[in-house]
């Protein structure tokens, strides 16, 4: 059980984070405040904003090395973590189905967050190794539409999955494991979208590999897929591909997929379910193909518009232990996995599932605040590690843990 002097602090840092919200509920307005824009981007149709995400999170495992296994990105035991403080510059296309029309889009976060978003060639020379804090640029790309079609280039998000790199875009603080480790995030290519009909949207493009601004193998992946809405807006289906090898020589090719189900029962209740898959040749012991899917399952209620709820339920099955692995689940390194230390040469190798559950709410107390608290229990079931005989959470000693968790986000 938890330490009751950990409860307390809880509580005092959950008051400390709740009490700015509260002063500015009393000043509300009835519209959110954004920053001021300049006319010369105004001009042009570009909006400009962001956020800023903070929290804290506390492991009822107290681990030794304070950091809380794979969980992604509020990784760190009972220490203020600023995760997000971003800014955007954007211009949406919009045709209104014929003519021609420009756009684009450019992120920049420095945070915590940096960690889990690090992209081959750019973000890795920009920080140093062993930092905590970095900068990071999720998105820098040129849209032109023509018609029914866009087309992006550049660095852009990946289209797999619920979950995204935005915190303002998520309904809870921490992440899935699906999210965290069977997705390729951000990319480096070119994506079109073709809107077939008012239902369907056709997606097809080309990236350079996962999370990579420069390609390490010189093999283009595909990434594509198919997303339908329903007449009523109730519902949605999105199914999603990424294919190609990830490995320097370009010779173990990785296909990831995911299917997210959408449906608003009521005006205030829905559901999600999301199933992931993949397989990547020459992974596994042995040189073996490798593969794990899972099932993440939400619930999420609008109480009213200030108060919302949510449930969260994830399995995953990393059948050859090659998934759940890097920055969330070096528990043998000396100190925390991104301090330094050095990991088992075999990697990271949890050969079983993966359980999470997750429940939280939402209070919206002004336009511009967001505070969310959660409880989290995750735990393991599997072999240890097969190198240091070790599990994946509470320095390497147990299967399980709980973690207690509040973030707030400032939106402007």
């Amino acid at each position: 059980m938890i330490a009751w002097t950990r409860l307390v602090t809880f509580a005092a840092v959950a008051a400390l984070l709740w009490f700015p919200a509260a002063v500015a509920a009393a000043n509300a307005r009835p519209q959110p405040w954004t920053l001021p824009q300049p006319r010369a981007m105004e001009s042009l149709g570009i909006r400009t904003g962001g956020w800023l995400q903070q929290g804290i999170t506390f492991n009822s495992r107290n681990p030794a090395d304070g950091f809380n296994g794979p969980i992604a990105t509020n990784d760190w035991d009972g220490e203020y973590q600023m995760n997000q403080l971003w800014l955007y510059f954007a211009r949406p296309t919009d045709t209104g189905g014929y003519g021609w029309d420009w756009g684009g889009h450019f992120d920049m976060t420095y945070g915590t967050d940096w960690r889990y978003g690090v992209t081959y060639g750019l973000e890795d020379r920009i920080n140093g190794a062993g930092q905590s804090y970095g900068l990071l640029f999720p998105q820098a790309y040129l849209e032109v539409a023509y018609g029914d079609l866009k087309i992006r280039g550049g660095k852009f998000a990946g289209i797999l999955g619920y979950e995204v790199v935005p915190a303002v875009l998520n309904p809870f603080y921490s992440h899935s494991y699906a999210m965290s480790y069977t997705e390729p995030l951000l990319v480096t290519g070119l994506m079109a979208d073709y809107q077939l009909t008012e239902q369907w949207l056709l997606r097809a493009g080309f990236h350079r590999g996962w999370m990579m601004w420069e390609d390490i193998n010189d093999t283009l992946d595909f990434m594509g897929g198919l997303h339908y809405t329903s007449y009523s807006g109730r519902t949605s289906l999105a199914y999603a591909v990424s294919i190609g090898p990830q490995d320097p020589g370009g010779d173990h090719n990785r296909f990831a997929s995911s299917l997210v189900w959408k449906q608003k029962f009521t005006d205030r209740f829905e559901y999600i379910l999301q199933h992931n898959l993949g397989v990547e040749d020459g992974t596994a012991a042995g040189g073996g193909q490798a593969e794990w899917y899972g099932i993440n399952q939400y619930l999420l209620y609008t109480i009213n518009p200030k108060w919302g709820a949510g449930l969260r339920m994830e399995w995953l099955r990393d059948a050859h232990g090659t998934r759940v692995w890097g920055v969330g689940n070096m528990p043998w390194a000396q100190g925390r996995a991104w301090e330094g230390g050095t990991p088992s040469p075999f990697g990271n190798s949890f050969a079983g599932d993966f359980y999470a559950l997750t429940a939280g709410v939402q209070w919206r107390p002004t336009p511009n605040w967001v505070v969310r608290p959660e409880v989290r229990w995750d735990w393991y079931d599997g072999p240890a590690d097969p190198v240091n005989n070790e599990f994946p959470f509470n320095a390497g000693e147990s299967r399980d843990q709980m973690t207690f968790a509040i973030d707030a986000i400032l939106t402007y």
